[in-house]
C-alpha cells in the first residue's frame, strides 16, 4: 500500500487531473491510496473571501466565490462531460458554493472572521476538488472512492495550525480506509483539512497537504509515500536562485527535514516526523514528468558532507542581553516561554554567558514579545536579515568544511553562525537583501568549482 499526494499545480486544472489519473492508473497494482489538495490558488483566493467578509466587502466576496464557482464548474464539465455522473458532482459542487456564500453574508453581519470560521472558509479547497479529482478517476476506469478527509484526519482545536492525534487517526484510517483499500477501491481525499473530535472543520496550516499524506501513511502503515509536485525532486538548491541545481537523488531523512524548515518549497517540513517514526521512505516526483527518477528520502542515504543550500529572507534577529544573567539559573528557561506564549517559532539560536540570540520568521506580536523580553535585559531588533543553510549529514566535526564555507562568502557580512545540535546544518545570518548571492558562492563552492 501506497499514499500518493498531488499537491495545486497537480491538479490545478483538467489536464494536471488527466495527468493525475494516468500516474494513480499505473499503480493500482501497489493498493493507492490519494490525498489531493485544493485547486492551484484557491486556498489563497478562499483566504481573501474571509478577509472580504469581515471588512464588510460582501459584494466583492460574492464576485470572488461565482468566480471560484465557475472555474470548478469548469474543470469539472471538462473532465465528466454532461452526463448523469457529471450532473451529480456539479449539483455537490454547487451546493457547497452555496454554503460558503451563506458563510460569507453570516461574517458579513459578524464584522468578524474568528480562527474557527477562517479554517471554515479556507477547507472549502479540498472540499471542492477532491470530489472532483474521484468522480474524474472513476470515470477513467479507476475504481476511486470520495472520502470526507474530516471523518479521518482528527485533530485538536488549535484552528489554523491544528495539531493531528496520530492514535485517533490510525484508528479512523482503518475503519474508513483500509476497507476500501481491501476491496480493491483507490480512496481519495483532501489534505490540509480535518476536524476536532466533535466534527469542527479545522486546518493543519498552510503545506499541510503533504503532512495530511504522511499522517495517513504512518496510520496505515504503508510501504512509501509519494509526493507529487512541479519539480523533479529536491535539489541541491532553489532552482530560482540558481538555475543550475542538480537533482538529489537519494537524501537522509534529517537532512530533508532541515532543508524544508531553512527555505526548501518542495516539502513541508512536518512531513518527516510520521514517516520517520514508522521508518516510511518519501519520495519526491514531478507530476509533469513522472517518468523522471525523482527524489528517495531515507534513513540510509549516503553521507555527505554537504547535500544542498538553502535559505530564506524576511527573517527577523532579536538579541537580549544582561550581565544579570552571569550565574543566574533559569534566564534562557524565562526568555524561550514568552516565545512559547506568543506562538512563535524560533528557528536558529546563539546564547553567551551574558546574551541570547534568535531569529524569527516574522514579526507578528514583535513589540508585545520585545516588552516583555525587555524585564530579562536590553533588547534589539534587525529586521531585513536573511537565513542561509549549508546542509550535510557529513558537516558536524568537519572544520575545513566550515572554513570553506565561511571562506566562499568573502566580503559579504555573516550577523551569526550557528552549527545545530545535530551538525548536519550550518546556519548563516547574513542581511537579507544578500541571501541569494550568499547561496550563489556556497553552492559554486561544494557543488560547481569540483565538478
Amino acid at each position: 500500500m501506497i499514499v500518493c499526494k498531488f499537491g495545486g499545480t497537480s491538479v490545478g486544472d483538467a489536464a494536471a487531473i488527466e495527468r493525475t489519473a494516468d500516474i494513480v492508473r499505473g499503480r493500482l497494482a501497489r493498493q493507492p491510496v490519494v490525498v489531493v489538495s485544493a485547486l492551484a490558488g484557491t486556498t489563497n483566493a478562499l483566504l481573501e473571501i474571509a478577509s472580504q467578509t469581515s471588512g464588510g466587502q460582501f459584494i466583492v466576496a460574492i464576485r470572488g466565490i461565482e468566480a471560484l464557482r465557475a472555474r470548478h464548474l469548469a474543470v469539472a464539465e471538462e473532465l465528466l462531460g454532461t452526463g448523469p455522473d457529471a450532473h451529480e458532482v456539479a449539483a455537490e459542487l454547487s451546493m457547497l458554493f452555496d454554503e460558503l456564500a451563506h458563510l460569507g453574508e453570516a461574517l458579513t453581519v459578524l464584522g468578524d472572521v474568528s480562527p474557527r470560521s477562517l479554517d471554515a472558509v479556507a477547507a472549502y479547497g479540498e472540499r471542492l476538488s477532491s470530489p472532483i479529482v474521484a468522480a474524474a478517476f472513476a470515470q477513467r476506469g479507476i475504481p476511486a472512492t470520495w472520502v470526507d478527509a474530516r471523518t479521518v484526519m482528527v485533530t485538536d482545536k488549535a484552528h489554523g495550525r491544528a495539531r493531528p492525534q496520530p492514535d485517533a487517526i490510525a484508528e479512523r484510517a482503518r475503519e474508513h480506509l483500509l476497507p476500501l483499500v481491501r476491496a480493491g477501491r483507490v480512496p481519495v481525499l483532501g489534505g490540509y483539512i480535518g476536524a476536532t473530535r466533535e466534527g469542527v472543520t479545522t486546518t493543519l496550516g498552510r503545506g499541510g497537504s503533504d503532512y495530511s499524506a504522511a499522517l495517513v501513511g504512518a496510520a496505515l502503515d504503508c510501504e512509501g509515500i509519494e509526493i507529487w509536485t512541479d519539480v523533479d525532486g529536491m535539489l541541491t538548491a532553489d532552482p530560482r536562485v540558481i538555475p543550475g541545481a542538480g537533482l538529489i537523488a537519494h537524501i537522509r531523512f534529517d537532512e530533508a527535514a532541515e532543508l524544508a524548515s531553512f527555505g526548501a518549497k518542495v516539502l513541508h517540513p512536518s512531513t518527516i516526523a510520521p514517516a520517520v517514526q514508522r521508518n516510511i521512505p518519501v519520495f519526491i516526483y514531478n507530476s509533469h514528468r513522472p517518468q523522471a527518477a525523482g527524489t528517495r528520502i531515507t534513513f540510509d542515504a549516503p553521507r555527505r558532507e554537504v547535500r544542498a543550500i538553502a535559505g530564506r529572507a524576511n527573517v527577523v534577529l532579536v538579541n537580549v542581553k544582561s550581565s544579570a544573567m552571569l550565574g543566574t539559573p533559569g534566564v534562557v528557561r524565562g526568555i524561550f516561554s514568552v516565545f512559547e506564549r506568543f506562538k512563535l517559532s524560533v528557528d536558529v539560536i546563539a546564547t553567551s554567558e551574558v546574551s541570547v540570540s534568535v531569529t524569527l520568521d516574522a514579526d507578528l506580536h514583535l513589540e508585545d514579545v520585545l516588552n516583555e523580553l525587555r524585564t530579562f535585559g536590553d533588547v534589539t531588533v534587525e529586521r531585513g536579515r536573511g537565513i542561509v543553510a549549508v546542509v550535510g549529514s557529513g558537516l558536524g566535526g568537519h572544520t575545513p568544511t566550515m572554513a570553506r564555507a565561511l571562506s566562499a562568502l568573502g566580503e559579504l557580512r555573516v550577523h551569526m553562525c550557528s552549527l545545530s545540535a545535530s551538525a548536519i546544518n550550518l546556519t548563516l545570518i547574513v542581511d537579507g537583501d544578500q541571501v541569494h548571492e550568499a547561496m550563489r558562492r556556497l553552492h559554486r563552492a561544494f557543488f560547481e568549482e569540483d565538478a
